[in-house]
């Protein structure tokens, strides 16, 4: 009976020491181990990142990283990290966070439009993505990607297509590149370039032209006709005199790309550089800036009329008045140069 009795309570806390143990697995594995209020939390795990790194990542976001780390290890994450942007849910258990950051990698919305130059495009890109700004702005001046797709230092802004896309977080800089060709690829479908062929324009050009449009009117439903003006000065030969082009030209020439220009003055009608539509004739040989999609489509879709020429309405702000005259024009550019030196607007 002694020993019956020895063995039913060694049998007793064996059964209680193993549920112990059972709860404390259980617990480890699949309670809630997040420490964090909002419904989710963002996690970045870098490119070449070990377990040390993630730990210290996740650490302010959970409840017991001993645990993690515990389980984390039984489950062979440990030697298995893999970089991405993760989302941990309010909730969630340790088996759930280490398989979401195992093999959910989540991707992130990557968007961009009106950069000026693709130095600054490169900084936007760079706060999106895990790639840094310096590999970003190499891969696209890469002069041998380039010339394989028939882009110069001059076209390749004309390369990035605005929108929104969506990127897996740690894309490099040259995957970033290799998607954004293709998506310029699949913008100049048969029809862009049916009409851009109509208009005996390339699709840098296009895209070159539709960067003046755009600085030349912030109103949609002028873009069109704006566009129109252009087409029909280049039909004629006759010059833009885009002011915006001279405005880029000064920045440029002058390396000053934080400088504000309100008013473009005689002498910088003078300036020596090719994006000066005020000395030169045709399209500048590569945009000013980074068009929206509707202004490429005004160029592409162009009101059809007989103006040649445009100036800021006075009396109708954002919106411009156009003539189809010379002697017409110089009455509506009197009463502009008027308004604006009451405004005393010198630069």
């Amino acid at each position: 009976m002694y020993i019956k009795r020895i063995l039913l309570i060694i049998g007793i806390v064996g059964v209680v020491v193993g549920g112990i143990f059972a709860y404390t697995v259980y617990d480890a594995i699949f309670s809630d181990n997040t420490a964090f209020n909002n419904e989710r939390a963002h996690l970045y795990i870098p490119t070449g990142a070990d377990f040390n790194d993630v730990t210290a990542e996740l650490t302010p976001l959970l409840k017991d990283v001993d645990a993690f780390a515990s389980v984390a290890q039984k489950k062979g994450y440990v030697t298995n990290v893999k970089p991405g942007h993760y989302i941990i849910k309010k909730g969630m258990s340790n088996n759930d966070i280490i398989n979401t950051i195992r093999i959910k990698n989540t991707p992130v919305k990557v968007a961009f439009n009106n950069q000026e130059r693709l130095e600054d495009m490169a900084g936007r890109i760079a706060t999106q993505i895990e790639a840094d700004s310096t590999s970003l702005i190499n891969a696209m001046l890469d002069v041998n990607f380039l010339r394989e797709h028939d882009f110069n230092k001059d076209t390749a802004l004309t390369m990035y297509i605005p929108n929104s896309y969506e990127f897996f977080w740690n894309t490099s800089a040259e995957d970033f590149r290799a998607r954004m060709l293709s998506e310029h690829k699949k913008f100049w479908n048969k029809t862009r370039r049916a009409k851009a062929d109509k208009l005996n324009l390339t699709p840098a050009e296009v895209y070159s032209l539709a960067s003046i449009v755009q600085k030349e009117t912030a109103k949609t439903d002028e873009r069109p006709r704006v566009a129109g003006v252009y087409l029909n000065r280049l039909k004629k030969g006759i010059k833009l005199d885009a002011d915006p082009t001279v405005i880029y030209a000064v920045k440029r020439t002058k390396n000053d790309w934080d400088m504000v220009i309100k008013r473009v003055l005689y002498k910088d009608l003078e300036t020596d550089s090719p994006y000066n539509t005020y000395r030169n004739r045709g399209i500048p040989p590569g945009p000013i800036f980074m068009p929206d999609v509707t202004a490429i489509q005004a160029v592409l879709n162009p009101e059809k009329h007989n103006y040649y020429y445009f100036v800021a309405d006075v009396e109708n702000f954002g919106y411009h008045k156009f003539a189809k005259t010379l002697s017409q024009h110089n009455a509506n550019s009197a009463a502009y140069r008027r308004w604006i030196n009451s405004k005393k607007i010198h630069r």
